[in-house]
């Protein structure tokens, strides 16, 4: 599913993208994020939820009724572009590769979970180093704490929910319990704080890792019709 355009041109910030994952209790935090951030928001969203294996499609449907960027659902090797929300597929790990591609896999389980939170983040992690902004929320499991270490340890910026906010306190709390957090916020102030960091512009003379991040694709246009 496909909800709007993605937004072609940079990104002129500091920052590559936002990683976020979410599990138990997680669906109305995301909500609540996503729908705070204004349609101009210069950074892609990639969300990983741990998602029932014969979720279609419907949860990021759902999702999209009360969001302001297009949300998708992505192709493998789908181009990752600014101002755009992307859901992994149920079933399926979502991946960031250093060309500003999403891989798609099924390979095995992490933490009980396809997709898996360590997944993206540590594509993430090694594809953006210290551009890139992760974000846990609610859940019931570990899942995302060593990837929120990955992020950490590239320079990247780790936020948890405050695990006293979350419906589900115990996938926030096993990232801050390991020393991967560097702010620990609720959610009214997750989707703030994102907004500071997504209009903050690029340090003078600093170049952005991918430089047709946002650029259009037309084979990739031409292969979904558009």
């Amino acid at each position: 599913m496909r909800a709007g355009k993605p937004r072609e041109g940079m990104c002129a910030t500091r920052y590559n993208a936002v990683v976020l994952g979410s599990s138990a209790g997680g669906f109305e935090g995301l909500r609540a994020i996503l729908s705070a951030l204004s349609s101009d928001f210069a950074l892609p969203v990639l969300v990983v939820q741990h998602l029932h294996a014969s979720d279609d499609g419907s949860f990021a449907r759902h999702l999209a009724g009360g969001i302001p960027l297009p949300v998708i659902y992505p192709c493998d090797k789908e181009r990752i572009c600014c101002g755009s929300v992307y859901i992994a597929p149920a079933n399926y790990h979502m991946a960031v590769e250093r060309e500003g591609t999403i891989a798609l896999s099924v390979d095995e389980r992490l933490n009980w979970s396809r997709p898996s939170i360590d997944v993206l983040f540590e594509s993430a992690a090694r594809a953006w180093a210290d551009a890139v902004v992760a974000v846990i929320l609610s859940g019931a499991n570990a899942d995302g704490r060593e990837g929120m270490r990955a992020v950490r340890a590239a320079g990247g910026l780790t936020i948890a929910q405050d695990p006293a906010d979350a419906e589900w306190p115990v996938m926030p709390q096993a990232a801050i319990d390991a020393g991967a957090v560097d702010e620990v916020l609720r959610l009214e102030e997750i989707g703030k704080r994102l907004i500071e960091l997504g209009i903050q512009e690029s340090d003078p003379g600093t170049t952005p890792q991918y430089s047709d991040l946002c650029a259009p694709r037309r084979n990739d246009e031409a292969r979904r019709g558009k």
